[in-house]
């Protein structure tokens, strides 16, 4: 069998091993058109900031590595130019001599990943103006920061890879501005979360402008559509990818979402002898069951491998991606899974969730940290939806417990169960994603309910509802909303008298534990109560897009 891949990095190159440990016999060649077969795709910000220091450590694989190795010929700078499906052929091009040729193939594999975003804005191709795509990218902007001496920079939108460059062109010693259209940067994220990380920019000295696109760049200069001009002496464009798939549409292959490539899930194409994995390919959303494009790493390495293993005769199924990312941004790190309140509100599906903000690991440990959690769910099936979290600490194991468990369809109340590792520098004994299983928990049975804070603004002031902070009167002096009585919680039994008979009691505290507390007293005793989810803190970081305190303290304590 021959084998032709055309395309390197993660779906191409795990194929290409994936089919060789299959079927030692089997011919295997792989056509990249840069200069480099496999390469860290998500790691080329961190050469920029100096992280990485050594170009080497960006290539996982060369061609001679790679041949010696597997006995597979990975022929870097030849670029794939046509696709006769009929005939079994492709043509090629040697792009270093312009040498063009003809190679047949019996199973084809498509892996041209996606390519940078380049809108119709006048000046987009000016000389100090790049995108960060492939190595090479990175090279190019790399010597252009040292060779100009640059000071500034102007990265053009918010997503993973426009604030890891951001980050990292800080490292380098650049002003930063980021613009982005959309009134937030990363948009997995809900408005409320992302305040946190609007914060961590603001005050690691990027300038942020939200809210308006681009309408022209000239000469350094970047115009934007309210009329502002920004000046730098570099501009990265970062407002997303693209699928790559000029190839497959001249080749008459079924395309769908974005112009991506459609393929079953055994990763083939409407050709059964062509096949497609990465960032090209359309997928099924694995909580939706919706056609989507989702361009990450861990997905296009499993899609190449299922494709190796029904080329080789098996038959391996593609289940779904269900998008679990996360991203470092200098000391904190945000991650999600599965979808955000605006997908599962326009998809029409009934949801509640909780919001909580544990320590990373037991209090009583030092250097606990502080993390944000939100965890939507189906109310009528406990379906566990998505998950978002922000934290210092501890972010990245949770989300993958939570992503482990919509995976193997664990309900949301059933979090509380999970037997999960504990030692004080580690975790609690109640861990996080326990503690989310519990409130949950709490809510489908009926013993909590709750308000949130896009409900604050309308909760009415005028004596009809009766409005309780349970916080320390200490607490309560350092800022607290408008309208909200304060009796702390440990006084709520002596002084339940001052709280109204027959009107609905919404509770909030710091973190959302002791209004829980107090709406568990409140409801025993006749009242109507509803305790707010995430407690003041999240308030007051959703209304100021401030930073919250990143060190974790008792309730009632600031330090």
């Amino acid at each position: 069998m021959k084998v032709i891949i055309i395309g390197g990095v993660a779906g191409g190159a795990s194929a290409a091993a994936r089919l060789r440990r299959l079927d030692e016999q089997a011919e295997i060649t792989i056509y990249e058109k840069s200069g480099y077969i496999s390469y860290a795709n998500c790691g080329l910000p961190y050469y920029i900031g100096g992280v990485i220091t050594d170009k080497e450590e960006l290539t996982l694989q060369t061609p001679e590595s790679f041949y010696r190795r597997f006995r597979i010929n990975a022929k870097i700078h030849h670029e794939v130019i046509d696709i006769d499906a009929k005939n079994k052929t492709v043509t090629v091009k040697e792009l270093i001599t312009g040498e063009i040729f003809k190679d047949h193939y019996d199973k084809l594999l498509l892996s041209p990943g996606a390519k940078a975003i380049k809108s119709a804005i006048p000046g987009i191709e000016g000389q100090n103006i790049f995108t960060l795509r492939t190595v090479e990218d990175t090279f190019r902007i790399y010597d252009f920061v040292k060779a100009e001496n640059a000071k500034s920079a102007i990265v053009i939108g918010g997503g993973f890879i426009g604030l890891e460059a951001a980050e990292n062109l800080v490292h380098a010693g650049l002003k930063v501005t980021l613009v982005e259209a959309l009134p937030q940067v990363l948009s997995i994220l809900d408005s409320d979360m992302v305040s946190q990380v609007h914060g961590l920019l603001r005050e690691k000295g990027i300038d942020l402008v939200l809210g308006s696109g681009v309408t022209s760049l000239e000469n350094g200069t970047c115009t934007l559509a309210n009329g502002q001009r920004l000046s730098a002496d570099l501009i990265l464009l970062a407002m997303g990818v693209t699928p790559d798939t000029a190839l497959a549409q001249k080749a008459g292959l079924t395309l769908g979402v974005k112009g991506s490539i459609v393929v079953n899930d055994r990763m083939e194409t409407s050709d059964p002898d062509i096949y497609a994995v990465g960032d090209a390919i359309e997928t099924e959303h694995f909580i939706t069951k919706e056609k989507a494009l989702i361009s990450l790493a861990g997905p296009a390495n499993k899609q190449g491998r299922i494709a190796a293993d029904n080329m080789a005769g098996g038959d391996s199924r593609y289940k779904g991606t269900q998008g679990t990312s996360v991203i470092k941004l200098f000391t904190m790190t945000a991650a999600a899974t599965g979808i955000n309140e605006r997908i599962a509100g326009a998809a029409g599906i009934d949801f509640d969730k909780v919001i909580l903000s544990p320590s990373s690991h037991a209090g009583y440990y030092p250097g606990g940290k502080v993390m944000t959690i939100k965890v939507l769910f189906e109310k009528s099936t406990e379906k566990i939806l998505g998950a978002q979290i922000i934290g210092f600490d501890g972010v990245d194991k949770r989300i993958d417990v939570i992503a482990t468990a919509m995976r193997a369809g664990i309900k949301a109340s059933e979090l509380a169960e999970l037997e999960l590792a504990y030692a004080p520098p580690y975790s609690s004994a109640k861990d996080p994603v326990n503690m989310a299983g519990f409130m949950i928990e709490n809510i489908v049975t009926g013993r909590v309910k709750q308000f949130y804070y896009e409900e604050i603004e309308k909760l009415p002031r005028d004596g009809s509802v009766y409005l309780l902070d349970a916080r320390t009167p200490r607490e309560y002096a350092n800022g607290h909303v408008e309208g909200f009585v304060n009796i702390p919680i440990d006084e709520i039994r002596e002084r339940i008298a001052e709280i109204p008979k027959g009107k609905s009691v919404y509770v909030m505290c710091q973190s959302g534990l002791r209004s829980y507390i107090a709406t568990r007293i409140l409801t025993q005793y006749g009242w109507d109560a509803y305790n707010f989810a995430g407690g003041y803190r999240f308030y007051s970081m959703a209304e100021k897009e401030r930073l919250t305190a990143e060190n974790s303290f008792p309730c009632g304590m600031d330090k």
